[in-house]
């Protein structure tokens, strides 16, 4: 069973104070057999990691390609978003992004075991960073800081190495596998990035963010439409929950957009940083919610091919209208 910060939230017998943060345990049922094809998995990875890059890419491409062909769910689910979203190409356009899309998901996949146990000194080589000083500016006045990013195929990559360069804190969905999310959540925080799970609620971030802890905020799927408030994204009215504006609110926070883009040919990641919102949050949840959008449309305009096309960003429909992924 893993052990969440929800289950050790009381302060314990000798009087420490409880941890903020989600930092499930190695447990030893792990070591049972039905964990070892995860443990297969896992192995598979690290050998992966000390590949040369160029092989590493082809063994990606194919678990892409693979992923394309079986899972025709999600086939179908990127397909719709695509066309949703890029009215405008042609069908050939559209089908280029979609495949192109699940090659570099493969291939991030594979990448895993770099992210997780290289030196760091290998992933500098492995990063370029464009737009940095609309970072550090703010790191080095001492500014409260959100950075906003897309779920994007390199997500993990940048989270993971942001947090070398200034402390991290980024909110995460919890594996079923307890194996899969005990190694996942451990390589996140590698370079001591802090995790808090999407049930614990703003609370935990937003004191972190006041402790000058960067917030890395990844915008979450479609919740439904209880919470949420509908904005363009792609001119395609969506369902997105107002957080982004209540939490730059609540810490002063100046939010910047990021985007991580997979580069071709085993060359590595590069890291866009671009400049802060101007006059965010400005008070009304929708304005500020559609600004979070425009922002994110810009972000993903760099490698369309790269955002996570695979969920399903528009269940949600006004009007009670049905989602547009039955087939």
């Amino acid at each position: 069973m893993i052990k969440t910060t929800k289950q050790a939230s009381h302060k314990s017998s000798q009087g420490q104070l409880p941890t903020l943060y989600y930092e499930p345990k190695f447990e030893w049922s792990f070591l049972h057999p039905r964990y070892w094809p995860v443990w297969l998995l896992i192995m598979l990875l690290a050998v992966c990691a000390m590949l040369p890059r160029k092989v590493a890419h082809a063994i990606g491409s194919g678990v892409g390609n693979l992923f394309y062909k079986v899972n025709k769910k999600r086939r179908h689910i990127a397909s719709v978003n695509i066309k949703m979203c890029f009215p405008e190409l042609t069908d050939d356009e559209r089908y280029d992004i979609l495949r192109a899309h699940f090659r570099l998901y493969g291939q991030n996949f594979i990448d895993l075991g770099l992210f997780w146990w290289s030196p760091f000194w290998r992933l500098r080589h492995l990063t370029y960073i464009r737009g940095v000083n609309h970072y550090m500016n703010l790191v080095n006045r001492g500014e409260n800081i959100i950075l906003l990013t897309p779920h994007a195929v390199g997500i993990d990559y940048a989270g993971i190495y942001i947090s070398k360069i200034s402390s991290g804190v980024s909110m995460m969905k919890a594996l079923k596998n307890p194996l899969l999310n005990w190694f996942v959540t451990k390589g996140r925080s590698r370079f001591g990035a802090k995790m808090i799970l999407r049930e614990m609620g703003l609370k935990p971030m937003v004191r972190a963010i006041k402790r000058k802890i960067v917030c890395y905020y990844i915008p979450d799927e479609d919740f439904g439409p209880d919470l949420s408030v509908f904005v363009p994204f792609f001119g395609v009215p969506s369902a997105r929950l107002p957080v982004l504006g209540r939490m730059a609110k609540m810490t002063n926070a100046k939010v910047v957009p990021v985007m991580t883009k997979f580069l071709p040919n085993g060359k590595g990641y590069e890291i866009n940083f671009l400049e802060p919102l101007e006059n965010f949050p400005c008070g009304d949840e929708i304005a500020d919610t559609r600004q979070m959008n425009e922002a994110l449309e810009a972000l993903i305009r760099l490698a369309p091919e790269q955002f996570m096309w695979t969920l399903k960003w528009f269940k949600t429909r006004p009007d009670s209208q049905p989602p547009p992924y039955d087939y």
